[in-house]
């Protein structure tokens, strides 16, 4: 019986998690000879598909364009390609960031944005270590993020990358806005719009931003500091992390 096998560009933090996605799947492919099984792969945790069944190839272009996929090898990735990717590894380098673009055939590659590069477009020039610039835009381990491939070196296994014109433009959008993000990793949208209407915090958030399946950034009210919901939010959402964008703190030390 022939199988079709694809990776989504999404990162499972449970089983629960999977099951999700399955259940979503399965309800889009509901009239489509088509069966689907959901698992994650051994290396990174990202998300794959086995389809099986005529209408297979139906299903595959549907997740395509829902989710992506990822390059799973890295003579799939070419330069100057923007690529979507999950942070890893912070704190673990001074001089660079590291990107989980879904390379993992024969062995995980990860995407490396160099020190410089972050201090040139993020801190504008000023030679910021990468822990201040980390903490200042919240850069943590599972933020999906868009990186622009730069160099690649098949034979040394290496991808340079550089952070892309989606990403860069999102952060010069959400510091000009004067307002705090809440980020929240690890956690459904449906679960996010449960805990915000159980605990009343939905009066001091505008909207909900969309980074991953499973990702959040929650837009705050002027006048509302996102650090200081992280108690209350934390106690309803123990499975999720959270970190803080400051828009205000960032333009202060830039003095923008």
């Amino acid at each position: 019986m022939h199988l079709t096998q694809l990776t989504l560009l999404t990162k499972s933090h449970n089983t629960g998690q999977l099951k999700q996605i399955e259940k979503l799947l399965k309800l889009n492919f509901e009239g489509l000879n088509v069966e689907t099984e959901v698992a994650t792969a051994a290396a990174g945790r990202w998300v794959q598909a086995t389809l099986s069944g005529e209408d297979e190839a139906i299903a595959a272009n549907y997740i395509r364009k829902e989710f992506g996929l990822c390059p799973v090898s890295l003579k799939m990735v070419e330069k100057l390609a923007t690529l979507k990717g999950y942070i890893v590894n912070v704190g673990k380098n001074h001089d660079a960031l590291f990107v989980d673009i879904g390379v993992f055939r024969p062995q995980i590659v990860y995407a490396t944005i160099h020190l410089r590069h972050l201090q040139a477009t993020l801190s504008d020039g000023r030679k910021f270590a990468l822990k201040k610039i980390a903490e200042l835009f919240g850069f943590y381990n599972d933020m999906p993020i868009y990186v622009k491939v730069t160099a690649v070196n098949r034979d040394e296994n290496v991808v340079d990358a550089e952070l892309g014109t989606r990403q860069l433009e999102r952060f010069v959008a959400w510091r000009e806005s004067l307002l705090d993000r809440l980020i929240i990793l690890g956690a459904a949208v449906s679960e996010v719009k449960r805990m915000l209407k159980y605990t009343g915090l939905d009066r001091d958030i505008i909207t909900i931003e969309p980074l991953g399946m499973f990702e959040h950034a929650l837009t705050c009210k002027l006048g509302t500091d996102a650090a200081g919901l992280i108690p209350l939010v934390g106690r309803n959402m123990r499975n999720s992390r959270f970190v803080v964008f400051n828009s205000r703190k960032i333009k202060e030390i830039l003095k923008l």
